[in-house]
């Protein structure tokens, strides 16, 4: 089922100030942060210009977030792309605590 109309503008709007605030200036040639949408799913991706021909970018899937009643789960990616719940945090209500969580990474599972 796909997010409610409200809650895929909000988090929207949410990952996309993450993604400034994360990003400096001076790298967004060399490194981006973008997500995509999926039913009730949300990925986050970090993108780098392609080793091979720079006019291409390489998608590294970074985290997911899936909606379900009314709370988000966070996921994280294996080396396989197959995605696994993020034990160190319940499903929230709250989305700034879920992008504070990804932010702050403390188990290195999504930045390394």
């Amino acid at each position: 089922m796909p997010l409610p109309r409200l809650v895929r503008h909000l988090s929207d709007t949410k990952f996309t100030d993450f993604y400034e605030r994360r990003i400096p200036l001076d790298v967004r040639n060399q490194v981006r942060m973008a997500h995509s949408f999926r039913g009730n799913s949300v990925t986050v991706f970090e993108e780098r210009p392609h080793w091979q021909d720079a006019s291409q970018w390489s998608k590294i899937p970074i985290a997911q977030v899936r909606y379900d009643a009314a709370q988000w789960q966070l996921y994280w990616a294996d080396r396989n792309g197959k995605w696994h719940i993020y034990d160190s945090l319940q499903p929230q209500k709250d989305f700034d605590r879920v992008i504070r969580e990804i932010d702050a990474d403390l188990t290195r599972i999504f930045f390394g």
